[in-house]
């Protein structure tokens, strides 16, 4: 019997958090799973560091960034906080396609006390809105297609002022076994303990990956890789 799933190409399969006919409970349990998750794997602290030395340049006035399919909204709140912690004039507005969503990240956003603006956007179908100096998208696109992040990448390099971010899993046995562990330590969700795993055999490789940002015309793009098995890529406007 094999202890790790093949993982030399990808495994792109719905989740079940994606199913429609989910019921709101479930949903709920399993977005709380997922929140206490990404406490213990900080996803938004990648995505910190760039965004704050752009704040905090000399001369700079307010940084207004994007946060694209921005699910229950715990990126873009989670950095207001630190940017209002660090003094920084840094404003975030965030996207998603569910409705459902874009109203609970609004009340999480209300409960928290941040001003983080939430809309409903289809980012595979919409342009993106422009004016923003950060378009950044955090653990989507291991949701989709090639030709899609291809897509999507090209709208957010378009949409940007200055800089794109894109934060996501990279697809290796250490990051399997590391979802599937922390699935199951963190949270009694069913829902979670599927899509967990699954989300990293549905991942890239950072040189896939690095391949999809060159057809998307992303010259310059740089990609790092950050604890727990994710990569952020970064690109500038020149």
């Amino acid at each position: 019997m094999r202890l790790v799933p093949d993982l030399s190409t990808r495994l792109l399969r719905p989740e079940l958090m994606d199913d429609p006919s989910l019921n709101a409970a479930e949903h709920q349990r399993a977005l709380a799973g997922l929140r206490l998750m990404n406490r213990v794997a900080r996803p938004a602290a990648a995505l910190w560091e760039p965004i704050r030395a752009m704040a905090a340049a000399p001369g700079h006035g307010p940084v207004r960034v994007l946060d694209v399919a921005t699910g229950s909204g715990d990126i873009p709140i989670w950095l207001r906080k630190r940017a209002r912690a660090a003094g920084l004039a840094i404003s975030f507005d965030a996207c998603d396609i569910s409705e459902r969503a874009v109203g609970v990240a609004s009340e999480r956003a209300k409960r928290a006390g941040v001003d983080v603006r939430f809309f409903r956007a289809d980012v595979l179908r919409d342009e993106l809105p422009q004016g923003y100096d950060i378009v950044m998208c955090s653990l989507f696109m291991h949701h989709l297609e090639e030709p899609e992040v291809v897509e999507l990448l090209y709208k957010m390099k378009a949409a940007a002022g200055r800089m794109v971010l894109v934060s996501d899993l990279e697809r290796c046995a250490l990051g399997y076994w590391m979802a599937l562990s922390a699935s199951r330590a963190f949270c009694r969700s069913p829902v979670v303990h599927f899509d967990a795993p699954q989300s990293v055999r549905a991942a890239f490789t950072v040189e896939e990956f690095e391949g999809l940002a060159d057809e998307a015309g992303m010259d310059g793009a740089r990609i790092d890789r950050h604890w727990p098995r994710r990569f952020l890529l970064t690109w500038r406007r020149a």
